[in-house]
């Protein structure tokens, strides 16, 4: 034709220079192919045995199947040697010439290079063709001469499918030289010099040349080439790279590849009787015009080996293969394609099982594709009321899959399609004629094909417009690639998925739910301070008309608790909606866990209401009492100002005003004191002996536990208990205690739960006592709570009722003798005789100048100022400090830190890596609540000491309360009558102050007697006096330090950060990794990265060393293990679930998962068994090659920190 084409003088491509390079470059490596399995064997040798073998292990690191009796992480660094090995076998062998010549012509100007790849694919289909048609002539032979002949049958079918050679299996080499260069030390120029090659490669997915995803031949993925491939191309389009994915599935030879290429344009081969292997995907680029319609700026389209092929038939793993490969596609695509031809019911129904599969996986990880079933070579597709029978069947088929495939996976609950997938037989499936009428080669070409295929395109593109599909971005993809990848490697899919995606879908849902928290928290602490200052100023706010009491304040209170807990429920509940009607941030991904932070919203709200409720009550009682005691102290005080009065009028009848000097006036007012004091009842608060009310509490919370409790604590005394520490004694230890092979030390788990159980209730009592208020039986009631709660979380241990009697017993005698001690100090400090006795020093000084007639305003208004703003105003900054501390903390610099519960593990195991402190993660392994108490509060106390933080919120809250003041001042001298006394001018200013501060009445009593003040003047100093107050204030403040102050503080920010990070403070049941799940009322308790079992307390009974094993590999193999909770009999660790519910424990995603604590218990190995009482562990000598980089490389990537 070139030929004639010059005679006419016809212009063709094949003269252009770079087209006949090209020809060249081709032919230099097509022409010295004479036998293509020995080429391939020569020139393409990485793609081999070799690469086989590392899919192989890679497999098996996952399934561990072949571990028999091996310790498992010593066969895990078994399988680690041999991959290296591997790859030194791969490296070993230098660039064959045909690859150097590719990837040569490869890095030629954009247009030789599709030259290039043309004359590539032209000359090696003329090659594959021919040796390909003798080979199946002689395979038709064989099968017809005998089908005895077995062997060599199965030698021709290798033949067969080794002797296809494609410009595909060039590219795969590429990679492997990739790969095998990598894992190269990085210095060398022999990985330097492939370092160019992810970007050819990327360079040709945007030209329109397929990229292979899944090595057909070795069904593996060479995920670093992959990775580094697509970083490439993401690099190439920068900001447009939002791709929408489209995967079509079914069985072999039935058209996806001819569908693929008509309904897009594009070319995957279809040619020289070779089938599509593995996976192949392919990049078109997006008009702009069509990019905010499909929210995309490229599709990417994945063609895939068909399914039930039967080259695979035969091997015993074929379901296998086709179920991770259709898993694979399936996950990675937004809109899948299920190509069904009509031909095969039998097959139609195998590969509907895989794919329903699939699918059933991808609704459990929360990826949601949807699905369109196309069915080719119908006869009268316009027939679609005739084919109704047949969508009938197929769904029936569907439904009768995904049961079959719920069971596989364990997931019962599925029992129609339609609960797995989002799926309408009426519009979900789509009839196509077939290509040809009649047989190829000769029949012409249906031209309904090509315009069925056009309407199914139109059909398909309009899906992400009506259902708003959020699509992924090329790094997104290419995570999902490796998740997909790591998980369909096990054997348990569901359950082995882990996914940086969802992990960063499910961070964000936290940190936003731990934002509505807190500000929900927040509001109803402020709410409940204001409550109980009007309560404390209920007397004072009350007018004379109001005959209102406080139980009637009691009752007020409690609706608008209720009504401001409804708010903010209702608040909470509306923007999780909000959040989950995103289409950004792939919140679809956490759609399961909606229900879960519902019902933790709710859980929130009880709890609020409950603490709220009960705290309410106890300010009302005790504040019922103490206006009884002020009734009493006011009568003394009207009491004795009656007797100064008397005293004044009685010298000034005498005439001895002027001849008095100040010892005498001393002298009088002494004797009238003391004549006053005896005159005087001082009866304050009755003692109450405090025990009594504990034990009675006791009692009442022990009643349900029977006959011998009730009697044992007939016989016991409280004040014998809780003098020493507590230690577990073995009588009254368990019900029934076994020694067993997997040990774990119950005693010590015990009495780890005694200790911590002790210091939480230690710190509510302390918190208590520093509120310097008087008991109430909610206290001790919060005790037993605390107590019960704990003990719920060990309900699988069976501990005997005498353990939780003498626990009880324990804490409670410490709590009577702190809550006595408590109680009697308020009582000391309240009693009346001693209440008077304090203020006598300014009633002697108000009766000297009654008697001199000097103005007493200054004097007053300093006492004022001094002894009932100025403490009012400390209560009032103190109150508010705890919460600003909180906000403080959880912004700025240690925001990251207490985000998430996740987030905090990561800091604190960072931490714990940088300090290399032994002493401190055996702290943070055996006492992890109070460790973590204490790095909270470690953590606070760093971020206050530097510079005047702390300084700067009080003077804040300072100046803010001081205008207040002032302001009251001033409104009072409006609102009170010239007629009104002094007294009343100071009512009415504490009555504006009355919903902010809590003056104290004993002083306010005091200033308000024997005053004769002048109300403009008075108001004139007391403005000057809150200044002064102001700048004193200031002074004191400087001088404490975070330390001191977090001690006097109401809300203590370390107690609401511990509530917010600690969670439900649940532990692994094997290696006592703490669960990081969100929200209170989650469903599953999860945790990022697992330890070896020696660091939980596991040792081997017979040789008493600490055990390596980690979890999260034992879960995927078929180890057993036994515990209290298995009753000590033997359980595959497979099914840990079944006596662990609501634990999930993920298998490791990599082998260098667990990095960071195989590299601690490598370094501390001989310390952690000094101080476990065991023998040191065997470590694996691959433990031992792990760095402190790869440890914190690892701890990154479980965590999912970027």
């Amino acid at each position: 034709m070139t030929t004639v084409a010059h005679d006419l003088g016809i212009s063709i491509d094949e003269d252009n220079k770079e087209c006949q390079n090209a020809k060249e470059n081709a032919k230099a490596i097509t022409s010295k192919i004479k036998d293509t399995l020995k080429f391939k064997e020569e020139q393409l040798p990485l793609q081999g045995e070799i690469w086989k073998k590392l899919g192989k292990i890679e497999k098996e690191e996952c399934r561990l199947r072949k571990a028999g009796h091996k310790n498992i992480q010593m066969y895990k660094g078994e399988l680690a040697e041999q991959k290296m090995e591997l790859r030194k076998q791969q490296s070993s062998y230098e660039m064959s010439e045909a690859m150097s010549c590719f990837i040569s012509a490869l890095s030629s100007s954009t247009l030789e290079r599709s030259f290039f790849l043309k004359w590539m694919r032209m000359n090696l289909d003329n090659i594959s063709r021919k040796k390909l048609s003798g080979l199946r002539e002689l395979y038709k032979v064989k099968c017809q001469e005998s089908s005895e002949k077995k062997e060599e049958i199965a030698i021709l079918d290798r033949q067969i499918s080794n002797s296809a050679l494609g410009t595909e299996h060039f590219l795969r080499e590429m990679g492997q030289l990739y790969e095998a260069a990598f894992s190269l030390p990085e210095n060398l120029q022999s990985r330097q010099q492939m370092l160019h090659l992810p970007k050819l490669c990327a360079e040709l997915l945007l030209q329109g040349f397929p990229l292979e995803l899944v090595d057909g031949d070795a069904s593996n993925i060479p995920l670093r080439w992959i990775s580094d491939v697509l970083k490439e191309l993401n690099t190439l389009v920068q900001t447009k790279n939002k791709i929408m994915v489209v995967t079509v599935l079914g069985v072999q030879s039935t058209g996806k590849s001819t569908l693929l290429n008509t309904m897009f344009g594009v070319q995957f081969a279809v040619s020289s009787g070779r089938c599509t292997r593995g996976a192949f995907m392919l990049m078109i680029k997006i008009t702009d015009s069509f990019r905010e319609v499909l929210n995309c700026d490229h599709l990417v389209i994945i063609d895939t080996e068909g399914l039930k092929s039967p080259e695979l038939a035969k091997l015993d793993d074929s379901y296998e293969h086709d179920n991770e490969l259709a898993t694979l596609v399936v996950g990675l695509s937004d809109i899948t394609i299920i190509n069904i031809a009509m031909e095969n019911s039998t097959e139609m129904k195998d590969i509907l099982q895989i794919v329903v599969h699939a699918f059933l996986r991808m609704k459990e990880v929360g990826k949601k594709p949807m699905c369109a079933f196309v069915h080719q070579n119908v006869a009268d597709v316009s027939a679609h009321d005739k084919n109704m029978r047949d969508r009938k069947l197929l769904l029936e088929q569907l439904n009768e899959m995904t049961e079959a495939a719920a069971k596989m996976e364990n997931k019962e609950m599925y029992k129609k399609f339609t609960d797995v997938m989002e799926y309408n037989p009426e519009t979900g499936n789509w009839y196509i004629p077939g290509l040809w009428h009649g047989n190829p080669p000769m029949a012409p070409v249906n031209a309904g094909y090509s315009e069925a295929v056009y309407d199914f395109k139109k059909n398909i593109m309009n899906i992400p417009v009506n259902k708003k599909i959020s699509t992924n971005n090329i790094e997104e993809f290419l995570e999902w690639t490796k998740s997909l990848w790591n998980a369909v490697k096990y054997e348990n899919f569901i359950f082995s998925f882990r996914n940086s995606l969802v992990a960063d879908a499910y961070m964000k849902l936290c940190t936003e739910f731990y934002k509505w928290e807190w500000s929900f928290k927040k509001d109803m602490y402020k709410w409940l301070t204001s409550a109980e200052t009007r309560v404390s100023n209920f007397e004072i706010m009350k007018s004379k008309s109001d005959k209102t009491n406080l139980q009637d304040l009691l009752r007020t209170l409690k609706v608008e608790a209720s009504s401001e807990l409804d708010k903010w429920e209702k608040a909470i509940l509306e923007n999780l909606n909000k959040y989950f009607e995103q289409t950004e941030g792939h919140v679809y991904l956490v759609e399961k866990y909606k229900e879960d932070f519902v019902n933790s919203a709710k859980s929130l709200r009880r709890e609020t209401e409950n603490s709220v409720l009960n705290k309410l009550e106890a300010v009302i009682e005790i504040r019922t009492g103490k206006n009884n005691l002020d009734n009493i102290k006011k009568t003394h005080t009207d009491r004795m100002e009656k007797k100064v009065l008397k005293l004044l009028e009685e010298l000034r009848k005498n005439s001895c005003s002027e001849s008095m000097s100040e010892e005498q006036l001393d002298k009088v007012f002494e004797s009238m004191w003391q004549e006053t004091l005896e005159e005087l009842s001082f009866k304050g608060l009755r003692r109450q002996i405090i025990s009594d009310s504990v034990f009675n509490q006791l009692r009442m919370n022990m009643k349900q536990k029977g006959s011998s409790v009730s009697q044992n604590l007939n016989e016991v005394n409280l004040d014998q208990f809780g003098k020493e520490k507590f230690v577990l004694k073995g009588e009254n230890l368990l019900k029934k205690f076994f020694n067993f092979v997997f040990k774990l030390d119950e005693t010590q788990r015990l009495q780890e739960m005694a200790d911590s159980v002790i210091d939480t209730c230690l710190q509510s009592i302390n918190d208590k006592k520093d509120g310097k208020s008087d008991y109430h039986d909610t206290y001790i009631q919060e005790i037993l709570h605390i107590i019960d709660t704990k003990l719920i979380s060990l309900k699988k241990v069976k501990f005997s009722a005498d353990f939780e009697l003498s626990l009880k017993l324990h804490i409670c005698a410490i709590s009577a003798r702190e809550f006595q001690a408590m109680h009697d100090s308020f009582i000391e400090q309240n009693d009346p005789r001693r209440c008077l006795e304090q203020f006598k020093e300014k009633y002697c000084a108000d009766f000297k100048d009654l008697f001199s007639d000097r103005d007493q305003c200054q004097r007053k208004a300093e006492e004022f100022a001094k002894l009932c703003l100025s403490p009012a105003v400390e209560i009032f900054i103190c109150n508010s400090l705890g919460l600003d501390i909180t906000d403080t903390m959880l912004q700025g610099e240690n925001a990251f830190q207490f985000s998430t519960r996740s987030f905090f593990q990561y800091s604190i195991l960072t931490q714990l890596l940088e300090d290399n402190n032994f002493e401190n993660y055996v702290e943070y392994i055996r006492s992890y609540e109070r460790f973590v108490k204490e790095w909270i509060l470690k953590q606070i106390e760093e971020r206050f000491s530097k510079g005047n933080k702390l300084f700067e919120l009080e003077v804040q809250h300072l100046k803010g309360i001081t205008l207040e003041i002032k302001d009251a001042i001033r409104k009072a001298q409006q609102e009170t009558d010239e007629n009104e006394s002094i007294k009343g001018f100071i009512q009415n200013i504490c009555r504006e102050l009355g919903k902010t501060l809590v003056i104290p009445n004993d002083a306010l009593e005091a200033v308000m007697v024997l005053n004769n003040a002048k109300r403009e003047q008075f108001a004139h100093w007391l403005t000057q006096s809150v200044e002064e107050m102001e700048k004193a204030l200031k002074t004191k403040f400087k001088k404490f330090d975070i330390h001191n102050k977090l001690k006097t503080l109401k809300i203590k920010p370390q107690d609401e950060l511990f509530k917010r990070v600690f969670g439900c403070g649940k532990q692994c049941p094997f290696c006592k990794a703490p669960c990081e799940a969100g929200g209170e009322a989650h469903t599953y308790h999860s945790a990022s990265v697992h330890r070896p079992q020696g660091l939980g307390l596991y040792r081997y009974e017979r040789s008493e060393k600490l055990v390596t094993n980690i979890c999260s590999t034992d879960v995927n193999t078929e180890t057993m293990f036994r515990c209290l909770e298995t009753k000590h009999e033997y359980h595959p660790y497979k099914k840990y679930r079944e006596i662990f519910p609501d634990w999930h424990i993920p298998a490791d995603p990599s082998i260098e998962a667990s990095d960071y604590w195989k590299y601690v218990m490598a370094k501390f190995n001989d310390r952690f068994a000094e101080v476990y009482t065991a023998k040191s562990a065997d470590i694996p000598p691959m433990w031992k090659k792990i760095t402190k980089q790869e440890a914190e490389k690892s701890l990154k990537e479980c965590f999912s920190i970027k």
